[in-house]
């Protein structure tokens, strides 16, 4: 109730964006022609759940579940064979033996957020351990996903589809702050490519929003490029945070 948005939106109603059935009856009364997710990731199953009850365009549900959960969409971009770190997951009672082989350092990631919280790089089993212990505390469903540590260059990737044909409007370089907890710093763009790897980004981007069923909306990828290749990092079936959708786009591109 005390959002710090409420004075300038249209219409305010002080709703949690997860009580999809509360947004879906608000939504039918005031007869809404779109429902979409400026930054959220955590409002997509929402969007889905509210747009295919009122027959809107919206992306399914199992899609909007795949790309909300960071082990549904890890397994999800394996399954077609992009290139993916080494992951699996973890919850409050898990424990570690020496039959599992950890190769250091590695990302510790809440399952089910977003914005680079939870988000830590761990060099040895008693950081690990106290980091999954703050990234399950952030999930919701109290589950984290342990990845191997790419290196490399990071970029960002914002699309628009429409009935499954992908438009990559702008490709971003990052800079971050680096360990432990990456928080994003600058945003460059257009991001100074090749035209050549400037066509593989997209590919594999394309292939990656076919994988989580991302037909249809804005959506903001991740990857990290090194001597290698290219990593798909995340998709998010939204547009990207941090001014980039909002504001970037329009002003390295002029179309908002």
């Amino acid at each position: 109730e005390d959002s710090i948005c409420k004075d300038i939106a249209h219409n305010f109603y002080p709703i949690s964006i997860i009580d999809k059935e509360s947004i879906y009856n608000k939504c039918t009364k005031i007869k809404i022609d779109a429902i979409l997710s400026i930054a959220s990731d955590v409002a997509v199953p929402t969007i889905s759940y509210v747009a295919n009850k009122m027959g809107l365009v919206a992306n399914s549900d199992e899609s909007a579940l795949i790309s909300t959960n960071k082990l549904l969409m890890r397994s999800g971009f394996k399954r077609v064979g992009l290139p993916t770190p080494f992951y699996f997951s973890v919850s409050e009672s898990t424990y570690f033996d020496d039959k599992l082989k950890l190769s250091f350092p590695l990302i510790v990631k809440p399952t089910d957020r977003s914005g680079s919280r939870g988000v830590s790089l761990s060099n040895s089993l008693e950081e690990l351990m106290k980091n999954i212990e703050k990234a399950v505390f952030q999930s919701f469903k109290k589950e984290a996903i342990i990845e191997e540590y790419i290196e490399g260059k990071e970029y960002s990737i914002e699309s628009i589809s429409q009935n499954g044909e992908h438009t990559v409007l702008a490709i971003t370089e990052k800079i971050t702050s680096g360990s432990p907890y990456f928080v994003e710093l600058e945003h460059h763009q257009p991001a100074a490519l090749t035209k050549e790897l400037k066509n593989q980004i997209e590919a594999t981007v394309k292939k990656g929003l076919d994988a989580l069923e991302i037909r249809n909306g804005a959506s903001h990828s991740e990857i990290k490029i090194n001597e290698k290749g290219i990593y798909l990092i995340e998709i998010g079936g939204r547009m990207g945070g941090d001014f980039i959708g909002s504001h970037l786009v329009q002003l390295s591109t002029g179309y908002d």
